[in-house]
């Protein structure tokens, strides 16, 4: 009885792991399909070290997402060269900004705005918002959205565009029905977000591009629909003009 426990335990050891990798694999080749959402896109920080941004182009990638700055002071040190270098790729590129929970926002804003230099063609600026990395003491929603507020007035007129709101789950959950009215960028791996109210959807945390060394966030634009197809030329134009 006792080497029949052991069997059939080793067996569902071994059906477990078998189950956990294809499901792995599934999720590594997993991509929204293209005729519906054809523009891709990647964020970057100085976490993917080095990038040949000319491969990165090469390997079907329209955008970036590229981190600039976070809280008050600290600005990536990879933003400037990546900024440049994913222009000279041909790519469209934005900034994004971590906002902390322990700064004031009009003290971020000019953090991000002395970093990211205004009157070049840019996607809108994106706030990252979440509670991974940041602060432990969360502000409520009254407080969170008098900071960003203070945040996104200066950028917003510097930029001369509506910023986008990125939001974790946990964030969304604790947030979203209380804070200022944005566009936003949805975290939903491998699952198409609901509705259609959002203009990126990250689906992959663990993707892999040519020019890239490890993983890397990929994403995809919400195209604009127009008598039932998507409406490819332009999508990105318009978001960065």
């Amino acid at each position: 009885m006792g080497k029949r426990i052991v069997f059939w335990g080793l067996a569902g050891v071994v059906v477990a792991c078998a189950v956990a990798a294809a499901a792995l694999f599934w999720f590594r080749g997993f991509s929204p399909d293209r005729a519906a959402f054809p523009i891709r896109g990647i964020d970057v920080s100085h976490h993917q070290g080095k990038i040949d941004w000319r491969r990165v182009a090469a390997d079907d990638v329209a955008f970036a997402i590229i981190k600039a700055t976070e809280g008050g002071t600290h600005v990536d040190t990879q933003f400037a060269t990546n900024l440049r270098e994913a222009r000279a790729a041909g790519l469209a590129v934005g900034a994004y900004h971590f906002f902390t929970f322990c700064r004031p926002g009009a003290d971020q804003a000019k953090n991000f705005i002395s970093a990211v230099p205004p009157g070049e063609p840019l996607l809108p600026p994106v706030v990252d918002i979440e509670f991974g990395g940041n602060c432990p003491q969360r502000p409520s929603p009254q407080q969170l959205n008098a900071e960003l507020a203070a945040f996104l007035g200066p950028v917003e007129t510097a930029f001369g565009k509506q910023a986008i709101f990125y939001l974790t789950d946990e964030a969304a959950d604790a947030y979203s029905g209380g804070i200022i009215a944005r566009q936003r960028w949805l975290r939903s791996l491998a699952i198409r977000p609901g509705g259609n109210d959002w203009i990126y959807w990250q689906y992959h945390n663990m993707g892999l591009v040519d020019g890239i060394k490890g993983d890397v966030d990929l994403n995809v634009m919400n195209g604009s629909r127009e008598a039932g197809r998507v409406v490819r030329a332009d999508a990105l134009n318009r978001l960065v003009l």
